[in-house]
């Protein structure tokens, strides 16, 4: 497996975790960690054995602070231009990719940061965790997403708000808001997230991809469509052996063992 320098990758029991490394600086996305991080994503998309991604950061202190300031400064108009480019290409690909990501907040979830989370399909925070998009306190906007799937996940009126006060909300208004999927105390993090994804392992995984692509190209139509475009994805999953497995399973009662066919 490759080596790393920016993160810790690691690959077990069907789960790619990947840990965000650099806690001296809050984990900061630099463009060395989001390459880092785009290529253990590629290759966890691409590994038959991984069902299941997790994101976290290194430390208790933060999930990850935002970008990494110092090379923000450096960049031209054209250039950060650029750069958010490659930041919407990073976070659309972790919404292509037909497996589950789970943010594991255990932190400091704050502009890109918390840009990188909202592009998961489940965020489970520790009581800790602080959220926000503080862009403007630099006399900036949000870069990676956040003025959209913000908008899309918590409505209009939270994320003018948030985007415009700079201000921080706790993990447990962030729940209340809708930004997260559980809040549990930080020494149960772990147990929480393990949870998930057992839950997620019982289940069949092409299902589940189809599920994520339903849901992520559904929200982007208007509803006839996105009502049409469910319907070729349900024909689609009705296609599968795990489909003939689980119709099976339940008339004779029992488990279903999916294989992901």
């Amino acid at each position: 497996m490759k080596e790393y320098r920016h993160i810790i990758y690691e690959k077990k029991a069907k789960v790619a975790t990947i840990t965000l490394n650099r806690p001296k600086v809050l984990n900061a996305l630099s463009t060395a960690l989001l390459a880092e991080l785009d290529q253990a994503l590629g290759d966890a998309e691409k590994d038959e054995n991984v069902a299941v991604i997790i994101i976290t950061g290194a430390g208790d202190r933060a999930f990850c602070a935002g970008a990494d300031i110092s090379e923000l400064q450096g960049l031209s108009p054209i250039q950060a231009r650029d750069f958010s480019l490659m930041l919407h290409e990073y976070t659309k690909r972790m919404e292509r990719i037909r497996k589950p990501i789970i943010a594991k907040i255990n932190g400091f979830c704050l502009g890109g940061g918390q840009e990188l989370a909202m592009a998961c399909d489940f965020r489970v925070a520790s009581d800790k965790a602080k959220f926000g998009q503080p862009e403007v306190n630099l006399g900036l906007i949000p870069g990676a997403g956040g003025t959209q799937r913000l908008t899309r996940l918590v409505g209009r009126t939270k994320a003018m708000e948030m985007a415009m006060t700079g201000e921080t909300i706790d993990a447990h208004e962030a729940y209340g808001l809708g930004l997260l999927n559980k809040v549990v105390a930080a020494e149960e993090l772990d147990k929480a997230v393990d949870e998930l994804v057992h839950k997620l392992l019982s289940k069949s995984p092409v299902t589940l991809g189809i599920i994520k692509l339903a849901i992520t190209k559904g929200i982007e139509m208007d509803l006839d469509h996105a009502l049409y475009y469910e319907a070729e994805c349900f024909a689609l999953a009705r296609a599968t052996e795990d489909s003939k497995e689980g119709l099976q399973a339940f008339l004779e009662k029992r488990e279903a063992r999916f294989k992901g066919k």
